[in-house]
């Protein structure tokens, strides 16, 4: 007797969850169960119990042979710290992947607050050697604050992309602005010129205007559609309705207009939010470098 097929098990598709997309975010943090975090903690309280423990007369400071070796560890460091730009264009898998590479610039970055201020010897002044230790603190800072945005804002930008028929793309919400607008260049041709004139308004401003701090803030008060509806709806309240009045259509127009636009300038200031650290980052660690590299040429031209 011939067999009968076995009908296929159903599959089972899990629903991605926030702290699983979460994970997909952060997962440099937890490369290999917390690895260079516990490798950089290690070096820190290294750092720490020696600071103790060797004895530097008449105090610790930079100027001494304990002092010398914390800034050569510390510079040697920061100068590995900063390939990470060039090692991201060279992807590899393995024990040394671009993860494995950022978990350990993350990590031993930190680390440097413990050895760049154990190297001065809690000595400092206007000079500078206290400029390069602070140009550093500014680098880990604004790294640190790299870190909780690609931790947090990430789900905020899917979120914000999210719809009933999938997620919607920057382009795909530009077209439906220049939907809309076309829409509303054709419905809002039996209004009389005043109101025309709003509709018109709402049509020749430039979704993407607005200064940095604007799409920083998602703060855009001269919004011309927001301003449109409003005075719109003004002018209605003191006019009779009709049966078919063509501002019902104009009026829903300018709503899913308004509606488009908010979600645009929410996913604007989100990727501005997650790019506007490396104006700080960046630029800092080259001045660092700088500092770094007169800190060091001043201590062994006057040693």
């Amino acid at each position: 007797m011939a067999s009968q097929a076995q009908p296929a098990a159903p599959v089972v598709r899990k629903k991605t969850t926030g702290r699983q997309r979460n994970s997909m975010h952060d997962g440099f943090l937890r490369h290999r169960n917390f690895r260079w975090m516990k490798i950089a903690t290690v070096l820190s309280i290294t750092c720490l119990v020696s600071y103790f423990l060797v004895d530097v007369q008449p105090r610790h400071n930079g100027g001494s042979w304990y002092g010398y070796t914390l800034g050569t560890v510390g510079a040697l460091l920061i100068l590995w710290l900063t390939c990470l730009g060039l090692r991201k264009r060279a992807i590899t898998p393995g024990g040394w992947s671009l993860k494995a590479w950022t978990s350990a610039h993350v990590y031993l970055g930190l680390s440097l607050i413990v050895i760049g201020t154990l190297h001065t010897g809690f000595q400092l002044g206007w000079n500078v050697h206290t400029l390069a230790w602070s140009l550093m603190m500014i680098v880990i800072i604004s790294g640190i604050v790299g870190i909780y945005f690609y931790a947090t804002l990430p789900d905020n930008l899917s979120n914000n992309r999210a719809d009933n028929d999938g997620a919607v793309t920057e382009r795909m919400m530009i077209e439906q602005l220049r939907s809309l607008d076309r829409q509303l260049h054709d419905a809002a041709q039996p209004l009389d010129p005043a109101q025309a004139a709003l509709v018109q308004a709402s049509l020749e401003q430039d979704p993407f205007d607005g200064n940095f701090f604007q799409r920083i803030g998602n703060s855009y008060g001269g919004c011309e559609t927001r301003a449109a509806i409003a005075e719109l709806r003004r002018m209605r309240a003191y006019q009779p309705r009709m049966g078919d009045d063509p501002l019902d259509k104009v009026d829903g127009l300018l709503q899913r207009k308004e509606s488009t636009l908010a979600r645009l300038r929410k996913h604007l200031q989100i990727k501005s939010m997650l790019q506007v650290w490396l104006f700080v980052h960046v630029p800092m660690t080259f001045a660092l470098l700088a500092a770094l590299s007169a800190h060091i040429f001043s201590v062994f031209f006057y040693w």
